[in-house]
């Protein structure tokens, strides 16, 4: 497994406080997100990697990890275990022994053979029983799909499994599939499947939380003399009453016609719809008159 420097992937030291993660994390996470660089493959693999930088260096716990056994943290509470148990025994004899093949593969022998030096196997020939590795995985949902709760297949190991992605999530929030991760060691339970979800906004909306915010165009007369628009919403079209006078840049709420709240079936967060008065164009030279009526009433 290759060492990824995360901290340099966040142009950071390894002095670097959690402020210091948290604002060089946001500033190229907005530099590289998906929905700022469309079809650019080395912008989402840039993106993938500074999400798995934060993900562990603004976790404490595993910031400590990462710090003393580099590309194998993950794995550091399977070595702290097997160091125990090497100290309570003499190397050699009936002592518990243990090898690479202990923790799923070569990957991880050259760590390995430098604390335990490549002894064999527990007491009475047994090998010792280790947890499976856990997988980091992204699944790219748009946010129309986001909106309801539906159920998708994955290919994992091989396999296909059905899951269902509640409506509401979030963008960049992860679930836990359990046990769908790597296979144990020597009848060890299998690992647990981390997926981190990336939203793509493939509407005219802007999320914020469980609101949504959209821009309405309307003319001037509607504006002036009120009337109705038809504005779309994520679960139709709707109409809305334009009162006269209307200014530009007028925000309307719409009452629970924003986002699905994760996890509350049936609760929606409010539409927010902003008024963009559109000044009439080549005009005929009656109109012109009558404006200039009407600027001189004034």
């Amino acid at each position: 497994m290759e060492f990824v420097d995360y901290y340099s992937i966040l142009g950071l030291d390894k002095n670097a406080s959690q402020e210091d993660i948290k604002k060089a994390y946001r500033k190229l996470a907005r530099k590289h997100h998906p929905d700022v660089n469309p079809n650019d493959p080395a912008a989402s693999k840039k993106f993938q990697q500074i999400n798995e930088a934060n993900e562990v260096l603004s976790d404490p716990e595993k910031r400590k990890k990462y710090d003393q056994y580099g590309k194998d943290w993950a794995h550091a509470d399977q070595f702290e275990q097997a160091r125990r148990s090497q100290q309570q025994q003499p190397f050699g004899g009936g002592g518990q022994h243990f090898s690479s093949e202990d923790f799923g593969g070569g990957d991880f022998s050259e760590f390995f053979e430098s604390l335990f030096g490549g002894q064999g196997r527990s007491r009475g020939g047994r090998s010792a029983k280790f947890r499976g590795q856990d997988y980091e995985s992204e699944l790219k949902i748009n946010l129309t799909d986001a909106y309801t709760t539906h159920k998708q297949t994955l290919a994992i190991n091989g396999k296909s499994i059905r899951i269902t992605i509640p409506a509401g999530i979030e963008d960049g929030q992860k679930i836990r599939l359990k046990g769908h991760g790597g296979e144990g060691v020597n009848g060890g339970p299998a690992g647990d499947l981390y997926i981190t979800f990336s939203i793509i906004n493939n509407t005219g909306f802007k999320r914020v939380g469980n609101d949504l915010y959209h821009t309405q165009d309307i003319d001037l007369y509607t504006a002036l003399l009120g009337g109705e628009v038809t504005v779309d919403t994520l679960s139709g079209k709707v109409k809305l009453k334009v009162k006269p006078e209307t200014q530009n840049g007028t925000k309307v709420r719409l009452k629970e016609k924003g986002f699905a709240v994760y996890k509350e079936e049936g609760k929606f967060g409010d539409l927010y719809v902003t008024m963009n008065v559109k000044l009439p164009t080549n005009l005929t030279e009656k109109q012109k008159e009558l404006f200039k009526q009407l600027s001189e009433m004034k």
